[in-house]
């Protein structure tokens, strides 16, 4: 994930903004990390470079 894809991204829960944590990063990219929503507290994880940003009850 790029760091200027959080300028668009917002929570699909409750739309509203979110924080970054990064675990792994490359020269270009977040590999591994999550996005945490500051209203309702829900927490997306990113893997290999991609955010999960499905609802927690359809994530496996």
């Amino acid at each position: 994930m790029k760091r200027d894809l959080l300028d668009i991204l917002a929570c699909p829960m409750c739309k509203g903004d979110l924080i970054l944590e990064v675990f792994e990063e490359n020269e270009s990219e977040i590999l591994a990390g999550k996005l945490c929503c500051r209203a309702c507290n829900e927490i997306y994880p990113i893997e290999d470079g991609i955010p999960n940003m499905l609802p927690p009850e359809l994530r496996e």
